[in-house]
């Protein structure tokens, strides 16, 4: 269920409860949720998924993104996540689509090389196409 991006990140469609459990046999010290509250009626609250985490001793972060497109609010807070976390990540959305494109253009934003974030999104099955351009944007520094 759980995809890996890099080795210090996963990416996963919508989680349980019970996943936290998984999650943190796994070593995931950081849940990252990238799913807005309300999407659909079959999916579990973020209240529910941090109080999981909190519980397994995991950190948790909310970082909602809607269909709507992503800001560079959201794209510091993630990268902000992703550098402060002590270990193992996983992200999750509906999908994990969303956090894989937030993912890079997060690192974009810190200087990676956008073929390169391209490649290892290919390799867990993800497209960062959608946002390619305003990675190579973010990576050349401009805003």
């Amino acid at each position: 269920m759980f995809r890996k991006l890099t080795d210090d990140l996963w990416v996963s469609p919508q989680i349980t409860r019970e996943d936290i459990a998984a999650a943190a046999v796994q070593g995931i010290t950081l849940v990252i949720n990238n799913r807005p509250e309300g999407e659909s009626a079959d999916q579990t609250d973020g209240d529910t998924i941090a109080a999981a985490a909190r519980s397994a001793g995991l950190a948790y972060v909310a970082i909602p993104i809607t269909h709507a497109g992503f800001s560079q609010a959201q794209v510091a807070a993630m990268r902000d996540a992703l550098g402060g976390a002590t270990g193992p990540i996983l992200a999750y959305c509906r999908s994990g689509t969303r956090s894989t494109l937030l993912w890079g253009l997060a690192e974009a934003s810190g200087g990676a090389d956008p073929a390169a974030l391209t490649r290892q999104a290919a390799a867990a099955g993800y497209d960062l196409g959608p946002v390619r351009a305003m990675m190579d944007m973010l990576a050349s520094g401009q805003r």
